[in-house]
């Protein structure tokens, strides 16, 4: 019989790429889609309504509604529920607090507490975040006896998530796993991030369409891997024959400094650095040309600098190891984007804004 999974969050990085590869292995797939006055699916809209996937499906409800999460669960009645569905920006949830703590706590509850009247054998994946571990010593690796200490009210919120499913599992031997993930990215990233601004913006540098990038904090460092990895980490984790938690990191760390370098040179563009804290800039070598400037703006009110994930249990107990390398992950990136910007290029060619950043 097919498997069903519910998928919360489907329109998101993960959403889509944890989608792609449910159907590969035959599943039923289902996601639940938040109601918006303009189109937010572009990173799912070639599995919507394709008659090469009839076993994709999406349904509208929302994480901050427990009517609409409790009805959808018992009409699609799912083997496995996937909790993607987050305000997933750290800078965002300082501006958004109380939002962030409903949709990314809460959320988790609501479902958990949907299972369970249910009374439904399903097997629930909690997605965590490396930000719940937050302020962490240099050189130091975090795992799952790490001590979180969250420094945002996103990560706040993923710990929330993260213990109630936890005390779900415990009190009523629910089927509820917490995978905690490092930062992953690739081109389907939002452009809020500061990969995707990067390589966009780097992008944009190189083909004259802008001056300089503007960042933050090009000290903060970590541990970054490719999306599409990850999602066959999550997978791995519900087809464990035991709910337990489980970090997915690559073992190394980079700094957002290191990412723009690399990028850079992707694209042809020799950097240089100069001067110190905001003052520091990213001078191109061949024209003397500033390429980056840093601005204030976006820095967080409290900042993450050092993130080191260790995924050995992951290795050990579900045979998980990222596929990609850092530098790899980059130029996927960097590829994509050049690619998206120069099309922009093009006399009387205007890309939609809906699928711009595919």
């Amino acid at each position: 019989m097919r498997k069903r999974a519910l998928i919360t969050g489907i329109t998101g990085q993960d959403g889509s790429y944890l989608s792609e590869l449910l159907l590969k292995k035959g599943y039923q797939v289902y996601g639940l889609q938040r109601h918006t006055s303009y189109p937010n699916t572009y990173r799912i809209d070639h599995l919507i309504n394709n008659p090469k996937f009839p076993n994709f499906l999406t349904a509208y409800g929302d994480l901050s509604d427990s009517s609409s999460i409790s009805a959808i669960i018992e009409k699609c009645e799912p083997d496995e529920i996937y909790n993607l569905g987050a305000l997933s920006h750290v800078g965002v949830s300082f501006s958004m607090p109380e939002y962030t703590a409903d949709i990314t706590g809460l959320g988790a509850l609501r479902i958990l507490e949907a299972i369970r009247q249910l009374k439904a054998p399903i097997k629930y994946y909690q997605a965590g975040s490396s930000e719940m571990f937050g302020k962490v010593e240099k050189d130091s690796f975090q795992n799952e006896n790490t001590p979180f200490n969250p420094q945002s009210p996103y990560g706040l919120a993923k710990v929330f998530a993260f213990h109630t499913t936890k005390i779900y599992r415990n009190s009523y031997g629910m089927f509820a796993a917490n995978g905690i993930l490092f930062n992953h990215e690739s081109p389907r990233r939002g452009i809020s991030f500061v990969t995707r601004k990067i390589t966009l913006g780097l992008s944009r540098v190189k083909l004259g369409m802008q001056d300089t990038l503007m960042l933050g904090n090009l000290n903060s460092s970590r541990d970054w891997g490719y999306a599409k990895d990850y999602v066959e980490g999550i997978f791995k984790i519900l087809q464990y024959k035991d709910a337990e938690d489980f970090v997915l990191a690559t073992g190394e760390t980079h700094s957002v400094r290191e990412f723009a370098q690399i990028a850079a040179k992707q694209l042809g563009i020799d950097l240089q650095w100069k001067g110190t804290g905001i003052r520091e800039k990213g001078i191109n070598r061949k024209n003397g040309k500033t390429v980056i400037e840093i601005d204030p703006i976006h820095f967080r009110p409290s900042e993450v600098d050092y993130l080191l994930g260790d995924a050995r249990k992951a290795r050990k107990v579900l045979g998980w190891k990222p596929k990609t390398s850092f530098n790899e992950l980059v130029e996927i990136m960097v590829k994509n984007d050049y690619d998206l910007v120069r099309k922009e290029t093009r006399p009387g060619h205007k890309i939609e804004v809906r699928h711009r950043f595919y």
